[in-house]
């Protein structure tokens, strides 16, 4: 069955302050993992379900996120005349996407940033998928995320399993198992550990039905000052069901030095044109350490 999402939100306007100063003028979502950008994996991860229409949400510099997805003519001209064929249809392979690039032109959060794709999504349900958030491309949390909705016609949310000391880092849920997914009752951003109703947290992959406009609309601010989505979520759920899918696949926080670090090796291993020799590298320098 074709799936009916159809359309992908990827905000993108965050100032990547963890990774100063390599992010002073370069957008966070253009760091690279091996050869390609955070941003291009949330593209791709979108494409595998059958995605073909993004609005990406940035900010100041973050042009390089438009020229990324745009044609590089004398790029492709020099390629093809080196008969750098493989190359040419690697970075020609988006070229048939559709994108919209919307500035969200203060700070105000994730709730904030989803709210300027309003315009653009119409009364259809969407994805929404933070960069940062690197998942397995082995690994289809979306695609069930998609099953999930298209089943119960509802809001759904990817979970993970964090221990109870960094809840305090993520928006948190209280909910019900049932048939595999839970049934969400409530949630909280960034609660202390002992205030937390569980500590299934959720992750940067969302389903969102276009009634959640309407919430973030009146939304107060809420933790750091900031239009959080998870407290849009928490007044839309006392409305109608959200469903959360708890992730069983590996994820990366790469907008985290060691996460980014963690993600850059295993991908690095599973390239064909790198692991042999990558894993050559490591062995020899573990035997330093």
């Amino acid at each position: 069955m074709e799936s009916s999402i159809k359309k992908a939100v990827l905000p993108a306007a965050g100032l990547g302050t963890r990774f100063l100063p390599a992010t002073k003028a370069s957008p966070k979502e253009m760091l690279p993992i091996v050869d390609k950008p955070l941003i291009q994996y949330a593209v791709e991860e979108a494409m595998a379900c059958g995605i073909e229409d993004f609005v990406m949400i940035t900010g100041k510099n973050k042009r390089a996120l438009e020229d990324h997805f745009d044609v590089a003519y004398r790029l492709e001209e020099k390629l093809r005349s080196s008969g750098k064929d493989s190359l040419l249809e690697e970075i020609n392979k988006l070229n048939h996407l559709n994108i919209a690039f919307i500035r969200q032109k203060s700070p105000l959060g994730l709730g904030h940033a989803i709210l300027c794709a309003k315009p653009f999504m119409g009364d259809e349900p969407f994805a929404v998928i933070l960069s940062d958030d690197i998942i397995d491309p082995d690994y289809p949390l979306l695609k069930e995320m998609t099953s999930i909705y298209e089943k119960f016609k509802a809001p759904v949310i990817a979970l993970e399993e964090v221990p109870q000391s960094e809840v305090d880092r993520y928006g948190i849920i209280e909910g019900k198992l049932e048939g595999g997914v839970y049934k969400i009752s409530d949630m909280v951003e960034k609660p202390s550990p002992d205030k937390a109703p569980s500590n299934l947290a959720i992750i940067g992959r969302y389903i969102l039905t276009p009634d959640v406009f309407e919430y973030l609309e009146n939304q107060k601010p809420g933790a750091g000052g900031e239009i959080q989505l998870t407290d849009a979520l928490k007044d839309l759920v006392k409305k109608r069901p959200i469903y959360g899918l708890l992730m069983n696949g590996k994820r990366y926080d790469a907008g985290d030095k060691l996460g980014y670090l963690k993600a850059t090796v295993d991908f690095a291993l599973k390239s064909p044109e790198l692991a042999e020799g990558f894993k050559e590298f490591l062995f020899k320098k573990a035997k330093t350490l």
